[in-house]
Order: C-alpha cells, then sequence, then structure tokens
C-alpha cells in the first residue's frame, strides 16, 4: 500500500533535533528539497508528490523552522545552516545526492556543493545567491561596527516580544495570500497547515523562531562564497522569476564566478517562490534536468 504522504523524521546536529519528511522509496537515488527562510519542509508537498516515484526524496526542517527545534541562543549563522546540511548527507549516507533548493536553502546548498564537489550529483537553486551585488554594494555603506549594533538591536527587539498571533486560521491563511498573490487559496491553506501552530489560548502562530528576522552579521566575506561558487562542478541550473525581487546572476554579473556546468532559466509571471508560481513547467524543467 502507498504511503498517502511522508513521515516525520529526526537527526541530530550541533545537540539539536532537526525534523525532516521522508518520502519512503529508500532503494531510488536520493534527492533534498531543501526549503527556504521562514518557510518549512512540507512547502515541497507537491514537488515531492512528482519526484517520489524515481527518487528518494528528503525534506529538511533547517534548525529554527518548521517542527525544527529552535536554538536556545537564537543565534542563526549561516555556517550553522551549511553544517547541518553537511550533517544530513552524511549521518544518513545521502552522497552522491541531488539537491533542490529554494532561497536561503539555495545559498546553503550551493556552499555545501563547493565546500565538497563530489557530495553534489546535480543542483537546483531557485535564487538561491543571496543579496545583489547593488545590495551589497549598499549594504558595505555601512560601517561593520553599525551592522553589528543593529543586530543586537533586532535581537533584544525580538526577545521582547511573542510571535504574531492571528486570531483564526483563516486569518493566518489571508496572510499567506498576501504573501504571495500568485498562490491559489488551496495551496496558501497547505502551506499554513503546516507553517502555523495553534496557542494555548486559540490564537495561531507561524512555527520559525521569531529570532530569524535578527540575520547575523558573522559570515564568511564576498570573495570566500564567489570562490565556494567556483569550486562547484556539478550541473547546475539557477532558476528566478522575472516579478521577484531577487537579482538574477545572467544579468547582474554574478554567472562569471561559476564554471561551464551552470545554467540559468527565467520564468514570467512568477515571482520568488517559482515552484508554487509556476509548478508544472517548475516540474516538467526539473524532472528531465536531475533525470
Amino acid at each position: 500500500m502507498d504511503l498517502i504522504g511522508p513521515t516525520s523524521q529526526s537527526f541530530i546536529s550541533q545537540r539539536t533535533r532537526l525534523h525532516y519528511a521522508d518520502w519512503g522509496n529508500h532503494d531510488a537515488p536520493p534527492l533534498i528539497l531543501q526549503h527556504g527562510g521562514r518557510d518549512h519542509c512540507r512547502s515541497w508537498d507537491w514537488v515531492a508528490e512528482e519526484l517520489r516515484k524515481d527518487w528518494h526524496v528528503i525534506c529538511p526542517d533547517l534548525r529554527g523552522h518548521g517542527d525544527s527545534e529552535w536554538t536556545n541562543t537564537g543565534y542563526y549563522p549561516m555556517t550553522g545552516y551549511v553544517y547541518d546540511f553537511a550533517q544530513l548527507v552524511h549521518q544518513l549516507e545521502l552522497s552522491p545526492v541531488t539537491v533542490v533548493a529554494h532561497s536561503l536553502g539555495g545559498n546553503i546548498a550551493a556552499r555545501y556543493a563547493g565546500l565538497y564537489p563530489n557530495n553534489v550529483r546535480k543542483l537546483v537553486a531557485i535564487e538561491g545567491l543571496g543579496p545583489s551585488p547593488k545590495v551589497q554594494a549598499k549594504m558595505a555603506e555601512t560601517p561593520w561596527y553599525e551592522h553589528r549594533k543593529q543586530w543586537i538591536d533586532k535581537k533584544r527587539d525580538a526577545s521582547s516580544r511573542l510571535s504574531k498571533r492571528y486570531a483564526s486560521f483563516t486569518d493566518a491563511v489571508d496572510r499567506m495570500h498576501e504573501a504571495n498573490s500568485y498562490l491559489s487559496r488551496a495551496q496558501a491553506d497547505h502551506l499554513t497547515r503546516h507553517g502555523a501552530i495553534r496557542n494555548e489560548d486559540g490564537t495561531w502562530s507561524w512555527k520559525f523562531d521569531p529570532h530569524l528576522h535578527a540575520w547575523p552579521p558573522d559570515d564568511m566575506t564576498l570573495a570566500q562564497v564567489e570562490e565556494l561558487w567556483g569550486r562547484i562542478t556539478c550541473p547546475t541550473l539557477m532558476v528566478y522569476g522575472n516579478d521577484s525581487w531577487a537579482s538574477n546572476p545572467v544579468k547582474d554579473g554574478r554567472i562569471k564566478f561559476f564554471g561551464e556546468n551552470v545554467r540559468v532559466s527565467d520564468y514570467d509571471r512568477a515571482g520568488h517562490w517559482v515552484h508554487h508560481d509556476r509548478f508544472d513547467d517548475f516540474v516538467n524543467d526539473v524532472t528531465n534536468f536531475v533525470a
């Protein structure tokens, strides 16, 4: 009898219990679907349903997201995310693994692929390169110590207030729909059902840690990240929505840091969540690419 949905599993990384959805078919080649910031693993359900017959699909929740634990410090540096990703591949013995990742998840996966080129078979990164050169230049106008002071202020603010609460589940769905108008009502309902939790007083809040709003200033230098991009050897597909705020690397020049195995696809009538906004076309393109 086929499973209707995935099973919930967990692994330990940095003394933290991290959750992942396992879609079965363990004898098939492994494929990781990695979500983005303030999202959750079940946002991949529609894609996973299409790929599960040919792949062992694993969808992890980043620390502080979905059903993974929050850190006691509320501190979420990029290095920690990359370590967690490396631990998932190592502990589940997934190498060489195929990866499809969105936004923050794409940034994490690209860094992992640069650190361990032999461990990644193919990579699909949906708007996963982080801030554009224009945004990076604007950020550089602010002294480094001011960035750290801003982070302290954001952390203090996050620690002094409760998570946003919605009076009803419908209100939370409305907010999800507002964040991405391309979503159908059914999509927004599904994403909210798995991305929100009911509080003791009957209200609803998002599962992610509010401290995620305070992005740590400690990271690799931009030159080091660009060097990692150049170390990626696997065939790589970068995906962009033409209605998104994200900057296309072909247009902003960042494509020069990648090798010849990288190509970029862009989609009309799509924002930041291309895999939701243009689902059929996205699944068809990705299925052909990772085959």
